[in-house]
């Protein structure tokens, strides 16, 4: 499916395709979260910096029916982790860039988009999201033109996008904490931290009814 965009903005593409693993198969993109489902958490802070939006998902896609967003699958059958639902997003627009986060970042910065493009130097070097002087590479712009080395990546059976990173030239931009220390690329992968997210998202909720 090839959908429609302002080719001024980037597309964004959620990464939903993983396996929930730590999380007993539970589904993390609808799991609840703060009166809601952490999908519909990400996309609240996400969709308003993207000109338009996938969602990279495996399976019977009706299940995200509710959220109004086109859903791609993985187009290698191996299912090759977030590279490949970065791949599957730029065959299905012709976008000059996509930005990729996955669906476990709920404290998601509001600028996340606008200072990623603002340290776009190349058009064919990524530029990716530090936070706590760690890299995080699902968290990124990706220009069209880098498709050629995700391709060729994928086909020599490489899938981690940290080791792609590093054979290439590309821009890293910093991100400080948020609210009370919190980073803002802090992932719920696993049951513990899902509920420390929680107790963090109630506590900003308290905080602004409050203020």
């Amino acid at each position: 499916m090839r959908v429609g965009m302002n080719t001024e903005q980037a597309v964004g593409v959620v990464l939903a395709g993983g396996c929930s693993r730590r999380m007993a198969g539970r589904e993390k993109s609808l799991l609840p979260f703060a009166n809601g489902l952490l999908l519909s958490r990400i996309l609240e802070r996400f969709l308003p910096q993207v000109g338009s939006a996938l969602l990279s998902a495996n399976g019977d896609p009706d299940r995200y029916f509710r959220f109004g967003l086109p859903v791609i699958a993985d187009l290698r059958v191996d299912r090759p982790g977030p590279l490949a639902g970065i791949e599957a997003a730029f065959l299905a627009t012709s976008a000059p860039w996509i930005a990729s986060i996955p669906v476990d970042v709920p404290f998601l910065p509001p600028d996340l988009i606008a200072r990623l493009r603002a340290a776009v130097i190349r058009a064919d070097q990524p530029v990716v999201a530090r936070s706590g002087g760690r890299l995080h590479p699902v968290i990124a712009l990706w220009p069209r033109r880098f498709l050629a080395a995700i391709q060729a990546f994928l086909d020599s059976d490489n899938r981690k996008l940290i080791d792609l990173l590093a054979l290439h030239a590309h821009q890293q931009v910093d991100f400080p904490p948020g609210p009370e220390g919190v980073d803002p690329f802090f992932n719920v992968n696993d049951p513990d931290r899902l509920a420390q997210a929680e107790r963090w998202a109630a506590t900003a909720s308290r905080v602004r009814e409050a203020s």
